[in-house]
């Protein structure tokens, strides 16, 4: 009766927590690229039956390509999906444009709903948990990027949201299906977190074997829990099929999600070398972890460049996962090395942007490391590099979305 009581109480205060954060994030960004709406459009397109667009694109939507008469998306069939409710709002005229404003806000504050029900199995400490649940929208770069509207940054918001609820429903409250279903939600909007899925299968495996220890026990265990891997599996294997043959309707191959089909891209410097490359890596580094801020005369003395920024500058905050210690730690690890070695090989690290936009999906991990590490209370530095991260990510936003200050 007391642990039903204290987690009826627990999903309120995270209600509560997500109101507010919805409040704060939709009355601090200006949605600058909600026309932007590659995703919604493809969506409605599909409510009447086609996988691309009659009519030539506006000339803004530069991305869609053009072939047998169509236009498509090169956005992959999970994030077209996710805007289905849109396009069916904007088929009954509930809304008229992409609402990318309050899309943003939504995933902002469902991402801090499941981030402080996730904190507690790291501590019992309520100022913590809601301070560590509002580090990766508030004192990130997510809140200036994801604040942007646009398809691209929706699309990372949504595969972040993903993959907290996946991990909430393995970790927490254990849901084999509906976590299998956020963890498409998160791979249908950003494809190379399915390089997680392993991780996520040995995750589901502990969970439903927590007994079993070493290697050789959880090998055995496979086989007799073999069923959840099933469960997991059940919406990430369908959004694979439909993808193949949404790729193959669009460009008549299953594995050919269209990128290079986009006029003149693999014409621009950083793809000289293919869309993926060896080569990237050195510029994508450079970008993640050593640019740094510009320095200028008045208040508040920095701004940031416009293509990319040290993560570990933007949100100070992270440094802490260095801690000791950390829920799955190695598991967790893997996962952003994963993760990070697909990124980096990636020919453009991120265009128009605040830090390192692509290393959102990294967030869901990094926050299970410093979730895990660290007093079981709240610390003076935890709150002081809180300040400092938030701070940076306010003036980030600021200078990005609501002044013309940042420059080429």
């Amino acid at each position: 009766m007391v642990e039903s009581e204290n987690n009826e109480l627990d999903i309120w205060i995270a209600t509560a927590l997500a109101l507010v954060a919805f409040a704060l994030f939709f009355f601090s960004i200006k949605a600058t690229q909600q026309h932007f709406d590659y995703t919604a459009r493809i969506a409605s397109a599909l409510l009447e039956g086609h996988v691309g667009l009659q009519q030539p694109a506006p000339s803004w939507l530069n991305e869609m390509v053009p072939q047998d008469g169509r236009y498509y998306s090169v956005f992959p069939l999970g994030a077209v999906l996710s805007m289905l409710p849109i396009a069916i709002l904007q088929k009954i005229q509930v809304v008229k444009n992409f609402p990318g404003h309050a899309l943003a806000a939504l995933v902002a504050a469902l991402s801090v709903w499941f981030l402080f029900r996730l904190s507690i199995i790291g501590t019992k400490s309520l100022p913590k948990r809601i301070l560590f649940s509002l580090v990766p929208i508030f004192g990130t770069w997510t809140w200036c990027n994801l604040g942007f509207g646009g398809a691209w940054q929706i699309a990372l918001g949504l595969a972040l949201l993903g993959q907290i609820a996946a991990l909430y429903f393995v970790l927490v409250d254990f849901r084999p299906v509906v976590a299998g279903a956020f963890f498409a939600l998160a791979i249908g909007n950003r494809t190379e977190v399915a390089l997680c899925l392993p991780i996520f299968l040995y995750l589901v495996l502990k969970q439903a074997a927590p007994e079993a220890k070493g290697l050789s026990a959880l090998a055995q265990h496979a086989r007799q829990k073999s069923r959840m891997f099933i469960y997991f599996l059940i919406v990430p294997v369908a959004l694979g099929l439909f993808t193949a043959l949404y790729n193959y309707a669009r460009f008549h191959s299953f594995f050919d999600f269209g990128y290079s089909h986009i006029p003149n891209v693999l014409k621009e410097p950083w793809y000289r070398h293919g869309l993926f490359s060896f080569h990237a890596i050195p510029w994508n580094v450079h970008k993640m972890l050593f640019e740094g801020f510009r320095d200028v005369p008045t208040f508040p003395y920095i701004s940031f460049a416009p293509f990319g920024c040290s993560i570990f500058l933007a949100s100070p905050f992270l440094l802490l996962i260095f801690r000791e210690g950390g829920i799955h730690k190695a598991a967790t690890w893997i996962a952003i090395g994963l993760l990070t070695f697909a990124l980096w090989t990636h020919g453009n690290p991120g265009g128009w942007e605040f830090s390192y936009r692509y290393a959102t999906v990294l967030l869901p991990w990094m926050f299970l490391l410093f979730l895990g590490n660290g007093p079981p209370k709240i610390s003076a530095i935890e709150v002081s590099l809180f300040i400092v991260s938030v701070a940076i990510n306010a003036i980030a936003t600021y200078q990005f979305l609501w002044t013309n200050q940042i420059h080429p």
